[in-house]
């Protein structure tokens, strides 16, 4: 039987619920989000004179709950207006409306009766083919379906997102006995196609696998802090982007879950896994004495304002106070430094500087070592109790907490036989299976060629097993290992992805477009002409592109190397961009972008530069050059001109001023993007271009793209001529600039900077509007940039942002 979902709803209007149906919203699925009606009124319902029965009262809580969905931040919704997709109503009016969807979720509260019930409810509605689907993160999915009949069984699973449901990638689905195999493989099909999830199929165990971990390792770092005096800016520090972690670590984390929601997942985890060895950890006194107090005294956590941290403004800063667990008073933050630290932290790969902090001797090793040993220890325990396959531990880990390593990652590189005696003289027991696969000859937990890993131990076959080939997916690192480079050099390659297409990734600092990646972008537009049919151009970093990389004193170099000025190095590279840019975009086969992430500045230039764009669904793009005092000059004026501008003057009778206005804010401002959708409506992407919601599925869709255009016949698009409109709008922009300075909106500087991007995209002072070549435009955005980046306020911002990372308003 084929399982296709057009229609779905989401029973529980709570912050999971409600955020569950936002991302249902989300992949153009239209659905139905329910929730109880309420018993009694509340003050200002009574004012106005409502009833129980007035609607408005009746959705009060489904509606109250959506209405903080599209309060949160980050934002729940791609953009504003996929929320039309939601349907509200109450569990007594509207139930029926559960016959029309293909999925049903429930997301209520963690009471076993409760659910019970409401599944008896859903059986009598829903349709033969409909699946049915628990959010529950601590309840055991074949006692929720308990007493239900074969056909619901058979239909029924445990669906566990991770808050929030958009941005953390883990999807845990948890068959019970009953569950259909191809109900399993069509839920985990439609997470990773459509959901774009990372999905883990776990066991009907407690808490499954990410969160079953996480309580263990996370109760364990608070105890051995708080018995050997480590604070809690001390923990953080240790337990961050040191370890390939987020920036909220151990500490900030809990105050972002909640203290009550800590200790109460606490408790009813140790009751339910009476065999587990470490079950009393959850419940040591270390951690729930303090934890009690906090809770009477409501620092719950950020939902309280105050938790393992408080926010204070002092003198007219705000700063975060920590906890002292001795005094249970706040204290101020405190510079946090240690030897080792300060010696591993630029260390890279992560595996090398992990291996580097467990081994060192002062108390930042002394801490990492402990609670490295008790996170990888308990994993190996917990298999095959919780999941079968190391795989599956590890990308719980990654994908739900956003960890760069899972804990059979982490072990391969301390090196897993060196450490097996070093944990147990340290008092962490490892698992027998651990010590026979190292006895048999196996040194790692994974198969590497290459550097790259192939294959993994299997438990039950005793020996490696390759990983399942995904056709969806494509690897820059398996292509490389499978000597797929082409042409590289220090910072840029062009490899072959197959069947006639290629790709162009660059692996620079912050992905910026150095002049090393700027010649392998020439050299790609070459051998398309003679070698591929077609181009792909992305990559798998963190971030698509940072923009060009402003180097400012690799500019004077190369300046005094030249013999000319630093001005027309400027000019030199500006230009070369701009080329390659235009290459791109006149190639004899397609060009496919493909984005992710963040595409700033000359990223975003990169971005349009191809025929189509595949973007991931979280893309954050924008010409943001204002920000240091720039405009953008590598064809981002002349693109939003050509995207926005042009449809519109097309029209007759047409009025340049607001559209050309809303270009002009748009980088004026240096506005970007909170997703590919909304990168849409801003003009970045087209009506043709592409959204994927599975990051992995990136490259594999772009390459078929660029296939499908190959095979559709592709010729290249003829040079466009621009609109310009000339001296009377931008008189009204220079205006309104005027303005904005006079009142003290603006600063000089913004000034300036926002007059020369008047100036451009207006096409300069013209007597009337004309449509001009598109390298007049360019040309008018190079000189701009050059004469701005000589300015020594713009100099001031650059440089600021490279020291600070942040921006300086000057």
């Amino acid at each position: 039987m084929s399982y296709q979902i057009r229609r779905a709803a989401v029973i529980g209007a709570g912050t999971m619920g409600a955020a569950i149906a936002a991302h249902f919203a989300n992949v153009g699925i239209p659905v139905d989000l329910l929730d109880i009606v309420p018993r009694e009124l509340t003050p200002e319902e009574k004012e106005k004179g409502l009833t129980l029965d007035d609607p408005a009262v009746r959705n009060r809580i489904v509606s109250k709950g959506w209405e903080a969905a599209l309060k949160a931040r980050p934002a729940a919704l791609y953009s504003k207006a996929k929320a039309a997709l939601v349907r509200l109503g109450n569990l007594e009016d509207d139930f029926d409306r559960l016959s029309e969807a293909d999925l049903i979720i429930e997301a209520v509260i963690e009471n076993l009766p409760i659910k019970q019930s409401l599944m008896e409810r859903v059986e009598a509605v829903r349709k033969p083919t409909a699946v049915v689907a628990t959010n529950t993160s601590g309840l055991l999915i074949r006692d929720i379906a308990e007493g239900r009949g074969e056909a619901f069984r058979q239909h029924f699973l445990g669906m566990h997102f991770f808050n929030p449901p958009r941005y953390l990638r883990l999807l845990e689905i948890i068959p019970h006995t009953d569950t259909l195999p191809e109900v399993l493989e069509a839920m985990t099909r439609f997470a990773e196609d459509t959901l774009g999830k990372g999905v883990v199929r776990c066991k009907d165990t407690p808490n499954f696998i990410a969160n079953r971990l996480f309580s263990n390792g996370a109760s364990f770092e608070i105890a051995y802090a708080i018995e050997h005096g480590y604070s809690i800016e001390e923990v953080d520090k240790l337990t961050g982007p040191l370890i390939g972690r987020p920036k909220t670590a151990v500490f900030r984390l809990l105050d972002l879950v909640g203290l009550d929601v800590m200790e109460h997942v606490s408790t009813n985890l140790y009751e339910a896994i009476p065999e587990d060895e470490s079950r009393d950890l959850l419940l040591d006194p270390r951690i729930m004495e303090p934890l009690k107090k906090m809770i009477e005294r409501g620092w719950l956590g950020n939902k309280a304002g105050q938790g393992f941290y408080k926010r204070v403004e002092k003198n007219g800063k705000k700063e975060f106070w920590t906890l002292d667990f001795e005094t249970m008073e706040y204290t101020p933050p405190q510079k946090v430094r240690f030897e080792s630290v300060g010696k591993y932290r630029k260390l890279e790969p992560l595996g090398a500087r992990l291996k580097a902090l467990v081994e060192a001797d002062d108390r930042a090793g002394e801490y990492i070592r402990n609670v490295t040993y008790n996170r990888l220890t308990y994993a190996s325990r917990r298999i095959p109790e919780i999941a079968d396959s190391i795989v599956s531990v590890d990308n719980a880990i990654k994908w739900g907490f956003a960890h760069q390593m899972g804990p059979f990652e982490e072990w391969d590189a301390l090196g897993v036989a060196e450490s097996i005696e070093k944990m147990e003289a340290a008092g962490f027991p490892v698992a027998d299976w651990v010590k026979e696969m190292v006895e048999a000859g196996y040194e790692s937990f994974y198969q590497y060629e290459n550097g790259v890993a192939v294959g993994y131990y299997d438990l039950e076959a005793k020996g490696y097993l390759p990983f399942e080939e995904k056709p969806k997916e494509i690897k820059v690192n398996v292509l490389v290992a499978r000597d797929k480079v082409i042409e590289s050099n220090e910072e840029a390659s062009i490899i072959d992805m197959g069947d006639g297409i290629a790709l162009f990734e660059w692996h620079s600092k912050a992905n910026t477009l150095t002049p090393a990646v700027i010649e392998m972008g020439y050299r790609a537009i070459e051998r398309l002409g003679t070698d591929f049919d077609g181009l792909v151009i992305g990559h798998d970093g963190s971030l698509f592109s940072g923009g060009a990389n402003l180097d400012m004193a690799a500019i004077q170099q190369e300046a005094r190397k030249q013999g000319v000025t630093p001005a027309e190095v400027v000019d030199q590279l500006a230009h070369q961009m701009q080329q390659m840019m235009l290459g791109f975009r006149y190639a004899p086969g397609p060009v496919v972008t493909a984005p992710f992430d963040r595409a700033l500045g000359g990223g975003a230039e990169l971005t349009m530069c191809g025929d189509r764009i595949v973007a991931h669904a979280e893309l954050y793009i924008g010409l943001v050059e204002v920000g240091l005092g720039l405009i953008p000059a590598a064809t981002g004026c002349k693109e939003m001109l050509r995207r926005i501008v042009n449809p519109m003057m097309r029209i007759e009778n047409a009025d340049p001023i607001p559209v050309i206005t809303r270009v002009f804010e748009q980088i004026g401002l240096a506005r970007y993007s909170t997703s590919a959708e909304e990168a849409r409506e801003m003009g970045f992407l087209g009506p043709c271009d592409r959204i994927v919601t599975n990051r992995d599925h990136l490259l594999a869709e772009a390459k078929r793209e660029a296939l499908h255009m190959v095979q559709s016949g592709y010729r290249p698009p003829l040079p466009e001529k621009i609109y310009a409109a000339g001296r009377d709008v931008l008189a009204a922009i220079q205006t309104q600039l005027y303005m904005m300075k006079d009142a003290g909106y603006i600063t000089e500087h913004d000034s300036v900077v926002g007059g020369r991007l008047a100036w451009v995209l207006c096409g300069g002072d013209l007597s009337e509007p004309t449509w001009v070549d598109e390298q007049y435009i360019l040309d008018l955005e190079r000189q701009a940039f050059v004469e701005l980046i000589q300015m020594p306020k713009t100099i001031e911002r650059i440089m600021h942002m490279l020291t600070t990372g942040k921006p300086l308003r000057n």
